[in-house]
C-alpha cells in the first residue's frame, strides 16, 4: 500500500486488551511533514493509537501503515523516534551513556554520534549536565533527554507522547521552534496532548474520545465547522466532554 503523500495511514484499527476495547475503529491519515496532534483525556486511547504506529503494539484488528511500510515492522526501527509518557532511562548512567547506549542500537557510527550528541544536548538546554547521573536529574530534566533520546539518530517519523509535560514553558517554546523546523525539512511529527495551546500549534487535529475519532482536521477547521470560539469549546461540541474527565 504505498502511498505519496501521507506517511501514517491507520484504517478502521480495533484494540482490545481481554475483553475491554480500548479502540473503535480509530481511521485516520498524516500527510508527511505534518505535525500531527491527537487531542483527548487521559485513558481515552492516544497512548495506545502511538504504539501501534511506532510498532511497539499490534492492533487487533485493521491495518497501520508508516513510510509505505505495514506496521508493525522491524526495518523501521532507525525510520522512528519515539517518546513515550514515561521516561526509558538508565538512571545510574550519565545522559552521555544513556545516549550512547541508544546511539549504538540505532547503529549511528562513533563519529557521527559523538557530534550529535552535543547538538540534541545543546537543543534541550542540558548540555551542563551531560556527564551527570540520570538519577539525579529533575523530573522535567529527564523529559528533555528523552525527547534528546528519541530525535538523536534524525529519524523520518517522530512519535512523541505527551512530550512537554513538565517542561517549563519557555523551553516549551524553544522545544515547538525545533519541531517546526524538523517539520519544513520533511520529518512527520505525531504528539499526543491535553494541553490546548499545543493542540493548536499542530498543523491537522485528531480529538479522541473513549477509543473513538470524534472530529479531524485543522484546529481552525474544527472551531469553524461547529461555530466554536476556542479548542476547548469545540473538543466539548463535537461531544468530547471536559478534558480532564
Amino acid at each position: 500500500m504505498e502511498n505519496g503523500t501521507d506517511c501514517i495511514t491507520l484504517d478502521k484499527v480495533n484494540k482490545y486488551f481481554g475483553e475491554k476495547q480500548v479502540l473503535n475503529d480509530v481511521s485516520l491519515k498524516v500527510p508527511y511533514g505534518c505535525i500531527y496532534g491527537l487531542l483527548g483525556p487521559s485513558g481515552c486511547g492516544k497512548t495506545t493509537t502511538v504504539k501501534i504506529m511506532a510498532g511497539i503494539s499490534e492492533s487487533t484488528s485493521g491495518e497501520t501503515y508508516v513510510l509505505g511500510k505495514k506496521m508493525p515492522q522491524l526495518s523501521l526501527m532507525n525510520d522512528i523516534g519515539y517518546m513515550a509518557q514515561s521516561d526509558a532511562l538508565y538512571m545510574t548512567l550519565s545522559a552521555a551513556e544513556n545516549l550512547e547506549f541508544f546511539a549504538a542500537i540505532y547503529g549511528m557510527k562513533k563519529e557521527h554520534y559523538k557530534k550529535r550528541i552535543l547538538e540534541v544536548m545543546e537543543l534541550m538546554s542540558l548540555s551542563d549536565d551531560l556527564n551527570k547521573p540520570v538519577g539525579a536529574y529533575s523530573g522535567g530534566m529527564k523529559r528533555r533527554l528523552s525527547l534528546a533520546m528519541a530525535i538523536l539518530h534524525n529519524p523520518k517519523v517522530l512519535i512523541l507522547d505527551e512530550p512537554t509535560v513538565g517542561i517549563d514553558p519557555l523551553l516549551r517554546q524553544d522545544i515547538w521552534k525545533e519541531l517546526y523546523e524538523m517539520s519544513e525539512k520533511g520529518v512527520t511529527i505525531l504528539v499526543t496532548t491535553h494541553v490546548m495551546d499545543e493542540a493548536l500549534k499542530c498543523h491537522r487535529l485528531a480529538m479522541m474520545r473513549r477509543g473513538v475519532l470524534i472530529a479531524q482536521g485543522t484546529p481552525e477547521e474544527l472551531q469553524k465547522n461547529i461555530g466554536a470560539d476556542t479548542i476547548e469549546e469545540a473538543f466539548i461540541r463535537y461531544g468530547g466532554g471536559k478534558l480532564e474527565d
